[in-house]
């Protein structure tokens, strides 16, 4: 049975970029405020005309080309995201109609920040069955228009940005490369300690004016629960990955962690033994961009030189449901 190997990533941001400062503009808030608890300094937010399938496309596009490859042999689309362009249908198959495609399945992946980690679990698994050879996984993201931009929202507002991060994916018969496992959890319990409650069919109507007056259509976080939990269950994804491998933090080159918060990175750092130089963060640029954040990472990472033939990668995630992740990725 093949491993899953990446053949090419590649990611893209709007060009608007939104300084704290700029924030501070419109609501009670300050640049040492939001970098002193999240350590984000800027974020990219759409323009007018960009989408969430807009930005997956340019990136898809950006993928293509390192890989020397045409879309027409792309064979499955994992698209990964919380902010989908519309109810329904899902993003992929709008994904699937720029790059002029029209008969390959397209799968929508529901899992918030860790919506690519799941979306890798999908994809290897097709992969290593055989049933497709050639998978684009997607992560974008367009959180801007959905935030409220006042001093009620600016928990939440000011940790959010757009961006759309892919990934190749095939198959490789060498046995020392490629995917070595995904790890995903949930635990429904706290789904409301970071959720956005509307639309929804289960109100009747599923939007109407008191839903938007009463801000339901806003993402709300508990943020102490949520940092509590990230710090303590991404780790325990990181161990879950080494256990099964059997190897140790020290056989790690590169851990690319969900950027949700830097504080939350930098415990999970402390609580893994890894070193500075082990770990790869870049929330100071992108803020949180979800489902994107992890390639968005990954590829900053990859022109970095960060990671070469044989490194062993890390990925870990963690946010809404709770749902948390982690894979292990020999390069």
């Amino acid at each position: 049975m093949p491993r899953t190997e990446f053949i090419a990533t590649a990611f893209h941001v709007p060009e608007r970029v939104v300084t704290n400062d700029d924030l501070a503009q419109i609501m009670d808030t300050s640049d040492e405020w939001i970098t002193q608890r999240s350590g984000i300094k800027t974020r990219h937010w759409v323009s007018d005309g960009e989408t969430g399938a807009s930005l997956a496309t340019a990136a898809a596009r950006k993928a293509l080309a390192k890989a020397g490859m045409r879309p027409a042999e792309l064979d499955c689309i994992v698209y990964c995201t919380c902010t989908p362009d519309h109810f329904e249908p899902g993003n992929g198959v709008f994904l699937e109609r720029e790059l002029g495609l029209s008969d390959i399945p397209a799968i929508d992946v529901r899992n918030q920040c860790s919506g690519f980690i799941y979306g890798l679990s999908v994809a290897d698994a097709w992969i290593r069955t055989g049933q497709y050879r050639r998978v684009l996984l997607v992560g974008a993201e367009v959180h801007s228009r959905g935030l409220d931009r006042t001093t009620r929202g600016r928990d939440t507002t000011v940790l959010f940005g757009d961006g759309a991060g892919v990934a190749i994916l095939g198959p490789t018969d060498d046995p020392e490369r490629g995917v070595l496992s995904t790890h995903l959890f949930a635990d429904g319990r706290h789904a409301e300690k970071l959720w956005v409650d509307a639309p929804g069919l289960a109100h009747d109507p599923f939007i109407s004016e008191q839903l938007i007056r009463e801000g339901k259509h806003h993402a709300v976080m508990e943020g102490r629960e949520v940092f509590k939990y990230a710090s303590i269950l991404m780790p325990q994804s990181v161990a879950a990955a080494l256990e099964a491998n059997h190897v140790t933090p020290g056989d790690v080159k590169l851990l690319v962690p969900h950027q949700a918060n830097l504080r939350i990175i930098e415990m999970v750092q402390k609580a893994v033994g890894l070193r500075d130089d082990q770990v790869y963060t870049n929330i100071d640029r992108y803020g949180n961009t979800t489902a994107a954040s992890i390639p968005i990472a990954l590829d900053e990472a990859l022109c970095e030189g960060r990671l070469a033939r044989g490194d062993l990668l890390l990925l870990t995630a963690f946010g809404s449901g709770f749902t948390w992740a982690s894979a292990a990725v020999r390069w």
